[in-house]
């Protein structure tokens, strides 16, 4: 890996300063080192946008929590080059290697002893009669919302276009494995392993006691339809891109291209899942397979 890019969480001052770090650090060690905007007054080094460096580095490296990754990994959605998350946040489901170690996790990489794993994205279409609104990319989850207003909306979903249910709730988050352990499992959804290739379906506090979360095969095709909504609804990919929705709009949403992220090496997802959620417990190993 030759060339590396850095992104730091905007208007962050711990991330600027360790970007600005990491910046010189990497170039003592040969590497081209190119800047997303956000160091843009930070480093002297040059800067492009997100998809441009997408096809120009070997290797990203983000200074934030899971939103900042979030925000360059759908950038780098259909890109081989890995993105390493440095963990500067709260809980870091993603951004899993500690500040503490950041040049170490870099190197680590660098020489090829990175874990590399491949997550698949959604990609959205918000539609209004035969016309497209908008479309985006998600890496965690597509949010259908109630908004501003305090009242519920009313939907229907229809999964590969069979109907599935029509529900009044606050929401529903459709999420991807690597999403399952964000809003969606604070909406009740399950867990789902990123090695399965599957979509959680979360209703956010429906009006019913029957609706339950499902999970279904990310490749089929999913519509949702706003059937009621008393004020202006809204659908966000990865709580970062939000655009307004009315009553009789669809959302469409597919399984996307994929994204790489590097972890460091022996990663094991039980002991992540343990460590962010604090399950408790301890292994016995005599009852071991």
């Amino acid at each position: 890996m030759k060339t590396v890019g850095i992104s730091v969480k905007p208007g962050n001052e711990q991330a600027q300063q360790l970007g600005s770090e990491l910046f010189d650090w990497l170039q003592q060690r040969g590497k081209a080192v190119l800047l997303d905007e956000s160091l843009a007054n930070a480093c002297e080094g040059p800067c492009l946008p997100l998809d441009e460096l997408s096809a120009k580095v070997d290797l990203m490296v983000t200074l934030g929590g899971d939103g900042t990754l979030l925000h360059v990994a759908r950038s780098f959605i259909g890109s081989d080059a890995p993105i390493l998350g440095i963990n500067l946040g709260r809980l870091g489901f993603l951004t899993e290697a500690p500040v503490t170690d950041m040049f170490k996790a870099v190197e680590t990489v660098l020489e090829g002893g990175g874990q590399i794993e491949r997550h698949f994205s959604l990609y959205a279409e918000a539609w209004r009669g035969g016309d497209m609104l908008n479309s985006g990319v998600a890496i965690n989850d597509v949010v259908l919302q109630r908004n501003q207003h305090p009242r519920m909306i009313g939907f229907e979903m229809r999964v590969h276009g069979q109907f599935v249910f029509r529900v009044r709730a606050d929401g529903l988050v459709l999420a991807t494995p690597a999403g399952s352990t964000a809003y969606a499992l604070s909406a009740g959804g399950a867990i789902v392993h990123p090695s399965l290739d599957a979509i959680s379906v979360a209703p956010i506090c429906p009006h019913t006691l029957s609706n339950r979360p499902i999970v279904v095969p990310a490749g089929d095709p999913i519509e949702l339809r706003l059937t009621e909504s008393p004020a202006p609804a809204a659908m966000n990919l990865d709580g970062q891109v939000h655009l307004e929705l009315l009553e009789g709009d669809r959302i469409c949403v597919i399984k996307g291209d994929s994204v790489s992220l590097a972890y460091l090496p022996g990663r094991n997802y039980y002991h992540v899942l343990r460590t962010k959620l604090h399950w408790a417990g301890h292994a016995d190993m005599e009852d071991a397979c």
